[in-house]
């Protein structure tokens, strides 16, 4: 007859929505299992190894939940239902917005969660670096798809649009978790939008006939 085993300590989604809190507060290197395990309910390090197999490993699902979850602020990207303005527009402001609430920690798990990590944790750095290279592609697909669409004049000026908006989009963290309000980068966001106005393309008006 077979051992049908001792069921778990624990219930699975709250140990990650735990997990998912201590590494977007502390980041990958300086969050420590002890602190993992009493966060996850105190499980035994049997049942933490037997669950998630590893640090790394269970740092990886919790990257995972987090794209599925918070990380659904970037998902208006893809959507090419939207204009590719207004794509950019919902992304920057539903991600100011997701970072500045203070029901769980400020900031995005992708930018800071590993930005000093040692040699030996290069593998969890290159992890979250390709998910800001997503982010990246998906800007520019969208300024480019603005160019293609007419909506966007092809200049040096769109040419580095892209990096601009990126680098606001990465620059979000920094100030949510210095305190900065979802109103002013709102503001900042509407600033910047100004930007794209200025290169995009203005709808020709009709002429009017001339009087006989």
């Amino acid at each position: 007859m077979a051992r049908t085993g001792r069921p778990r300590e624990f219930d699975r989604d709250k140990a990650i929505d735990a997990a998912t809190a201590l590494f977007w507060a502390q980041g990958y290197e300086p969050t420590s299992l002890t602190q993992l395990k009493a966060s996850m309910g105190d499980i035994s390090p049997a049942s933490f190894y037997a669950a998630f197999g590893s640090k790394e490993a269970l740092f990886r699902e919790v990257v995972q939940h987090y794209l599925a979850t918070y990380g659904q602020v970037m998902a208006p990207l893809w959507d090419e239902s939207l204009s590719p303005r207004e794509a950019i527009e919902r992304t920057l402001r539903g991600s100011a917005r997701m970072q500045c609430t203070r029901a769980h920690p400020t900031g995005c798990l992708v930018v800071s969660g590993a930005s000093n990590c040692s040699p030996e944790n290069e593998s969890v750095q290159a992890l979250l670096a390709a998910e800001r290279q997503r982010t990246r592609t998906g800007i520019r697909a969208c300024v480019e798809r603005a160019i293609a669409n007419g909506e966007l004049k092809a200049s040096p000026a769109a040419d580095v649009l892209p990096d601009i908006l990126t680098t606001f989009f990465h620059g979000i963290t920094c100030e949510a978790r210095d305190g900065m309000t979802s109103d002013t980068l709102d503001a900042a966001v509407t600033s910047l939008l100004t930007l794209w106005d200025i290169n995009a393309v203005k709808p020709k008006t009709a002429k009017r006939p001339k009087k006989r």
